[in-house]
């Protein structure tokens, strides 16, 4: 049975890319800070601060994984601009230091959407410039650039996924859909930007499937993980209305635009090189999107 290390396993992402690493076979062994995660078959629970430098190397020097999945990173309020991307930064790098140094032969992590130059609007793997202004988009890409040369000089596969939007169950209340969503079953009215902005929306299923899709095939270095269609927020809203049966008001231009760019749009066929495409199309995804909400709406 091959076994992984993976780090942020309960999150948003790494919820479902534990179960799919489960369902595949796996023997996954999770690094948790507060090991909320249950022991069960094939999972085995790592209690570990990993922005505690002594632990993580403590940790490596006890245990030998030779496949390590990093998703953890800071991903709370404000994470664009949070000076604890530096902590994550530098606490990534002994990572992958402490895994090289115990044995370790196949790093992956996830990089994201916000190293790229969004006004280039579509995205290229290696092609498009990673300009991003924000403190997280800067972070990930220099960790991008360090962690790929470490890895070539160390003769450790580099695999990096870099996520685009996403959506799903569980995920945070506060964004877009599941706010409208919510929003929509209770009946309330439906405050949101002016919505006329063109992003790339991906469920999060689909997601984790393309990054252990991306871990057991050959590719190295970015690869994005996005759907290559680019779909405007509007178009969303109106949707999820349509699928609640809402009749209230939308108000568009409630409040401000996250971001000023008119489109931000991945060129996935790297991705689909290797036999991925997503099993959701956008209705069947905000379906069960929105089913999963009326069960854990509260």
């Amino acid at each position: 049975m091959k076994k992984v290390l993976l780090t942020g396993a309960t999150g948003f992402i790494g919820s479902q890319v534990t179960k799919e690493l489960l369902n595949r076979g796996y023997e996954v062994h999770a690094i948790e800070h507060e090991a909320k995660l249950l022991p069960q078959d094939n999972l085995v629970v790592h209690k570990l601060d990993l922005l505690n430098t002594k632990e993580i190397y403590d940790f490596f020097y006890k245990k030998n994984f030779e496949n390590l999945i990093h998703l953890a990173w800071y991903v709370g309020p404000k994470c664009h601009v949070s000076n604890l991307n530096v902590e994550w930064i530098i606490s990534s790098l002994h990572l992958l230091k402490a895994f090289h140094e115990s044995g370790g032969k196949v790093f992956q992590c996830n990089g994201t959407v916000s190293e790229y130059d969004f006004s280039c609007g579509y995205l290229t793997e290696n092609k498009s410039p990673l300009e991003n202004l924000s403190l997280h988009g800067i972070c990930k890409s220099s960790f991008f650039r360090i962690a790929q040369q470490y890895c070539k000089q160390n003769n450790i596969s580099f695999k990096w996924p870099r996520i685009f939007n996403l959506y799903g169950p569980n995920e945070k209340p506060q964004r877009l859909m599941p706010s409208v969503i919510n929003s929509c079953l209770k009946g309330e009215d439906v405050k949101v930007s002016d919505c006329l902005k063109f992003q790339d929306y991906l469920h999060v299923e689909d997601t984790a499937r393309g990054i252990i899709d991306i871990f057991e095939s050959n590719l190295e270095g970015a690869v994005n993980i996005c759907s290559g269609q680019p779909v405007q927020l509007r178009t969303i809203v109106n949707k999820i209305a349509e699928l609640t049966n809402f009749n209230g008001k939308i108000l568009w231009g409630a409040i401000p635009s996250a971001f000023g760019d008119d489109l931000v749009v991945g060129n996935n066929e790297k991705l689909k090189s290797i036999g991925w495409k997503p099993k959701y199309t956008l209705d069947e995804g905000l379906k069960k999107t929105i089913e999963w909400w009326r069960k854990h709406n509260v």
